[in-house]
C-alpha cells in the first residue's frame, strides 16, 4: 500500500469512493445504522407519542407507518450510497456541482456539530441531576471522549456500536418487562387513557420529523456497505426496526410511570445506572455519527483532512454545548428544515435523472453550480414551512423531499435543455 494510500485509509475516505477491500457486510454495516438510529431524543418522542395515544392499535400504527417513511427515504439514500460507495457530500457534488455542493455541506456540517453539542449537554445535564457531578467535567470528558472515536473513524464506530447496540436493547427490554410488571400486566397499559390526545397526521409528523434529517446522512455510512443489499436493508434495519424500537421503549415507559423522559422513568423503575448507562450510549453512539457527518462535510468544503476538521468540530461543538442546548434547540430544529430536501434532490438526480448511474468521480465532468438543484432547494424549504398544521399533508419534511426531488428534475432540465446525461456502458 502507498503512503498516498494510507492516509486516505486513515481519513476514511472522505472524498473518494470507498474500496472494495474496506466495504463490510451486512452485520458490520447493521450495527453502525442501529447504533445511529438509537437517539435518545427519539424515546422522548416515543414518550411524548405515549402520552398522546393508546398502546394498542392506534400507538403501533403510527410508530410503524412513521418509521416505514424513514425507512423508504433511508432506503432510496442507501441504495445510491451502496451503488457508489461515495458520501453525501460527494453525492451532492453531482446535484449541486462542485461549488454548489459547499452550500449543503456548511448546513449539514453546521447542523451536526450543533446537534453533537446539544447531545453532550444532554448526556452531562441528567447525570449531573442524578449523581450530582458538576456539569462541565462532565461536558468535557464527554466530549473529548466521543471526538476521539470519530476521529479514528469508521472502525472506532462500528466497534462501538457492537458493544451499544446490545446493550441499548437489553437496556430497553428491561425498562419494557418492569413497566409490564409494576402496572399489573400489558393489558392495564392497553388499556391506559392518553393524556393529551394528538391526532394520527400529527403523531406521524412527530415520528418522521424526529429523524428524518439525520436520514439525510444515511450515505456517509452506508457507503460502505459491500453490495446494494447489504447496504438497503441494513438501511432499513437502522429505520424501520431500530427507530420504532426506540419509540417504544420510550412510549410503553411514558404510559407506565407518566413521565417521558426515558433517563427519569428508569430512574423511577429502580434502574438508575441502566438509565445512565443506557443515555450514555444512547448518546454516544448517535453523537459519534453525527460529528463524523460535519468532517466529511468540512472536508467536501476545505479538501483537509477528515480527522483533523472531526478533532476541531468536536471541540467546537464541547466547548459551546450549554449555549447550544440552552438557545439554539428551536434554531437547530429551523435548520434542520433544510436538510431533507438536499436528501430528496440527491434521489431525483439519482434516480430519475440519471437512470441510477454516476461516473466514477475522476470521470465525470461536475458542474461549478447546478442552479436547477438550488432552485429545487429553494422550492422544498418553502413547502417543508408552509407545510399545513394538521392533515395528509402535515409531515413538512417530506414535504420538502418529495418537492426537492422531482423539482431537482424539472428545474435542470428548464435550465439545461441541452445536457447530456451519462449512460453506463452495458
Amino acid at each position: 500500500m502507498s503512503k498516498d494510500q494510507t492516509v486516505e485509509h486513515h481519513d476514511d475516505y472522505a472524498l473518494e469512493a470507498v474500496p472494495e477491500e474496506s466495504r463490510k457486510g451486512l452485520l458490520s454495516m447493521s450495527v453502525v445504522m442501529l447504533g445511529f438510529t438509537f437517539f435518545a431524543a427519539s424515546m422522548w418522542t416515543g414518550g411524548t407519542l405515549g402520552q398522546g395515544f393508546n398502546l394498542w392499535p392506534d400507538l403501533i400504527i403510527v410508530i410503524l407507518f412513521g418509521n416505514l417513511i424513514l425507512g423508504i427515504y433511508g432506503a432510496f439514500l442507501g441504495y445510491a450510497a451502496s451503488s457508489t460507495n461515495l458520501s453525501t457530500h460527494i453525492l451532492a457534488r453531482y446535484a449541486f456541482g462542485i461549488k454548489g455542493s459547499k452550500l449543503p455541506s456548511l448546513m449539514l456540517a453546521i447542523t451536526q456539530i450543533g446537534w453533537f453539542g446539544v447531545g453532550v449537554a444532554m448526556f452531562a445535564f441528567p447525570i449531573n441531576k442524578f449523581t450530582g457531578i458538576p456539569v462541565w467535567p462532565l461536558i468535557i470528558v464527554g466530549g473529548i471522549v466521543m471526538t476521539i472515536t470519530v476521529v479514528i473513524g469508521m472502525k472506532a464506530i462500528e466497534k462501538l456500536s457492537l458493544i451499544a447496540v446490545p446493550a441499548i436493547i437489553l437496556l430497553g427490554f428491561t425498562s419494557v418487562f418492569k413497566a409490564i410488571n409494576d402496572v399489573g400486566g400489558i393489558q392495564p397499559l392497553i388499556d391506559a387513557k392518553p393524556q393529551n390526545t394528538l391526532t394520527v397526521a400529527v403523531g406521524v409528523a412527530l415520528a418522521v420529523g424526529s429523524f428524518i434529517s439525520g436520514g439525510t446522512l444515511t450515505p456517509d455510512f452506508v457507503r460502505f456497505a459491500k453490495t446494494k443489499k447489504v447496504g438497503v436493508a441494513a438501511t432499513i434495519i437502522g429505520f424501520s426496526f431500530g427507530n420504532s424500537l426506540m419509540f417504544i421503549f420510550g412510549a410503553v415507559g411514558a404510559i407506565a410511570t407518566g413521565v417521558s423522559d426515558i433517563a427519569e422513568v428508569l430512574a423511577i423503575q429502580g434502574l438508575l445506572g441502566g438509565g445512565i448507562a443506557l443515555l450514555a450510549l444512547n448518546i454516544w453512539t448517535t453523537n459519534d455519527n453525527a460529528l463524523y457527518a460535519s468532517g466529511l462535510g468540512l472536508a467536501n468544503i476545505t479538501g483537509l483532512k477528515r480527522k483533523h476538521l472531526t478533532a476541531f468540530a468536536g471541540a467546537v461543538g464541547t466547548v459551546f454545548a450549554i449555549l447550544l442546548y440552552n438557545n439554539f434547540v428551536g434554531w437547530l430544529t429551523f435548520l434542520s428544515v433544510s436538510l431533507p430536501p438536499i436528501g430528496g434532490i440527491i434521489i431525483g438526480d439519482f434516480f430519475i435523472r440519471c437512470k441510477k448511474y454516476y461516473a466514477p468521480p475522476n470521470e465525470h465532468k461536475f458542474r461549478d453550480i447546478n442552479w436547477g438543484a438550488i432552485l429545487a432547494w429553494i422550492v422544498a424549504i418553502g413547502a417543508s414551512v408552509m407545510s399545513p398544521d394538521t392533515g395528509i399533508l402535515s409531515i413538512a419534511p417530506l414535504n420538502g423531499i418529495i418537492v426537492a426531488c422531482f423539482g431537482q428534475v424539472l428545474f435542470t432540465k428548464l435550465i439545461y435543455k441541452d445536457e447530456l446525461v451519462e449512460v453506463k456502458d452495458k
